[in-house]
């Protein structure tokens, strides 16, 4: 008798690690088939972003290269109103969001897995540095037959890619275990080297491609895609003994920490440490020890397991994608999570992702709402 191959939709952007993902993913045997997706940007098909025409073009002669089907899916007005209008919002409230994380769940592992499973898709696979283990729990002695088939419903665990310069984990604390048992990290178990000799070793047609480190929706820089999207007013800027030292071109182009373009008699000498977006003020400091502090306050909180993990929860965390896992204590209050630094982090943000992980395991994340 025949088995049925699985059916495995690839997202491929036309770089390296989607390319290696579908190669990777055909030698194993599955039936692949490719997908692009156009995102919202602020700019022309001229404009070589990980969307554009350019980068279809690349994806669609990856797919002729491998003998795959190809579609490719418009989702301009779902990623204009899930990722850009949050990204708006919260540069209004003040806040430094992180639009990937969305992006992630809403459309990478939410419009395009819809998508997927109606092309009759058994997975979806992207080239995220992360791995999936799924764990089937053990049967306890004496269990009723109806008890067991529940029981036996597999639960997906969500760990660090090996390769830690590469990890991606960060950027998917907001999945759920709907979503997680139809994907698939292929490139999470090998290292970027790895990657690219693979993808001389298939012979794909994107060695030369240099990748994207940058907002994949902004052409230009943040404050000039802000300067367009939003009105922003001029204010002053107070140090935190209320002395007035200039003024700032609008609250939304500035981040906590930031030290760039803050200045005083024309000399970058001072750090963001806080908005006060009701009377417009931008409060600097000189010392960069007022960056330092112990607590936040996290809203919008997912647990990659689907249950609320038991508190106080002694774990490591990230307070942002670049930054090293420091040991903290997480406490449930009414409406936030509270969390308590071991020794105090630099420049606290709010509106960027916090995400907990158990030794190499990611246990869930949410939002930093204030300190």
């Amino acid at each position: 008798m025949s088995v049925k191959k699985q059916k495995i939709v690839v997202a491929m952007s036309g770089g390296i690690d989607s390319s290696v993902t579908a190669a990777l993913l055909q030698k194993a045997s599955f039936e692949i088939i490719g997908v692009f997706m156009h995102f919202w940007h602020d700019s022309g098909d001229d404009w070589n972003s990980c969307c554009s025409s350019e980068a279809e073009k690349r994806a669609r002669k990856v797919a002729q290269r491998l003998a795959i089907p190809f579609y490719a899916f418009n989702f301009k007005k779902e990623f204009r109103k899930k990722i850009i209008d949050y990204f708006l919002a919260e540069h209004k409230k003040g806040r430094t969001p992180n639009p990937c994380v969305v992006c992630n769940k809403e459309i990478k592992f939410g419009f395009l897995l819809e998508k997927a499973l109606e092309l009759g898709a058994d997975y979806i696979a992207t080239g995220h540095y992360a791995r999936l283990r799924r764990e089937i729990p053990k049967q306890p002695y004496g269990e009723s037959p109806l008890a067991t088939a529940k029981s036996q419903i597999p639960k997906i665990k969500l760990y660090r890619g090996i390769d830690s310069t590469k990890d991606q984990s960060y950027f998917l604390w907001k999945l759920n275990q709907k979503q997680l048992k139809h994907i698939l990290f292929p490139l999470g178990n090998y290292t970027k080297i790895q990657v690219r000799k693979m993808a001389k070793k298939f012979n794909l047609p994107l060695l030369n491609i240099s990748e994207s480190q940058e907002i994949c929706f902004i052409a230009t820089t943040v404050n000039d895609f802000l300067a367009k999207q939003i009105k922003t007013e001029p204010g002053l800027i107070l140090t935190t003994d209320g002395k007035e030292i200039g003024k700032h071109q609008g609250l939304p182009f500035y981040t906590i920490g930031q030290r760039k373009r803050i200045t005083a008699g024309g000399v970058p000498a001072h750090y963001v440490l806080a908005k006060d977006l009701k009377n417009n003020f931008l409060i600097v400091t000189k010392n960069k020890k007022d960056l330092y502090q112990k607590e936040l306050k996290l809203e919008s909180v997912n647990w990659i397991s689907g249950k609320k993990l038991k508190m106080p929860l002694k774990v490591r965390a990230k307070i942002r994608y670049q930054h090293i896992p420091a040991e903290v204590i997480v406490s449930k209050a009414p409406k936030f999570y509270n969390l308590k630094f071991i020794k105090p982090q630099q420049a606290i943000t709010p509106g960027q992702s916090v995400v907990f992980y158990k030794d190499e395991e990611l246990l869930g994340g949410g939002v930093i709402a204030g300190t």
